[in-house]
């Protein structure tokens, strides 16, 4: 009977081997495949991420690289004040040639010479930089800033400002608002195809003015040469 108890014993432990065997392998079988499905979705995700992200920094660009509404507003005033004025380009005015001089007088022995005239010298101005669609839109931004200024009753660089962007110009090209106790003084950027045109602006009530300047061809809004003041 011992022995006949060991055998059942024995085929119980080898079924139960046989049995083991497949399920313990199945097992693992269904558990790699799960893991490499998982892996797969970690992969799909992260590559959507990365599409998503490479798709946002290219509307990003975009967005930059395109002007705001405000800067296309702004062009297009500008284009509509230079529309009667000579095309963008061309060389800058050259000063007046001053005309001969006429031949000395001769003088007698013992006589003393005239005093000669002082000629006036070739002062550098805007004259000498602006070209002529410049001058020609400059005139017009100058007319229309100075009916605009003398409407503003306390010339603050805050009113100022405000008044200015009512007129079309916009923050970015408004530059040197100070003011002090003949009213509030600014610039205006208007350089536009190569140009280099810039406005010397007072906002001072009834004694408002404006008055063309150049600014550098270049680079950041500096200026250069202002108009001189006529005395």
């Amino acid at each position: 009977m011992t022995q006949i108890r060991t055998s059942s014993t024995a085929s119980a432990r080898a079924f139960t081997s046989s049995r083991r065997g497949p399920l313990t392998t199945g097992l693992t079988v269904a558990a790699l495949t799960a893991a490499l499905t998982l892996t797969g979705c970690g992969t799909e995700a992260h590559g959507g991420t990365a599409k998503d992200a490479s798709r946002a920094r290219s509307v990003a660009d975009a967005s930059e690289a395109r002007p705001s509404a405000e800067q296309t507003a702004f062009a297009k005033m500008l284009d509509t004040f230079g529309r009667a004025c000579p095309a963008p380009g061309g060389d800058p005015i050259a000063p007046p040639v001053p005309e001969p001089a006429e031949p000395e007088p001769e003088i007698a022995p013992g006589e003393t010479p005239p005093a000669a005239p002082l000629e006036p010298g070739t002062t550098p101005g805007p004259e000498t930089e602006l070209n002529p669609r410049d001058w020609c839109t400059g005139a017009n931004h100058a007319q229309r800033l100075i009916v605009a200024l003398r409407e503003v009753d306390e010339p603050t660089p805050a009113t100022v400002r405000a008044a200015l962007n009512r007129l079309g110009y916009i923050d970015a090209h408004i530059h040197g608002l100070r003011q002090d106790s003949a009213g509030t003084h600014f610039y205006l950027d208007l350089r536009e195809s190569g140009g280099r045109l810039c406005e010397k602006g007072l906002a001072a009530g009834s004694a408002s003015d404006a008055t063309a300047c150049a600014a550098s061809a270049t680079g950041p809004f500096e200026v250069t040469h202002e108009e001189q003041a006529q005395g």
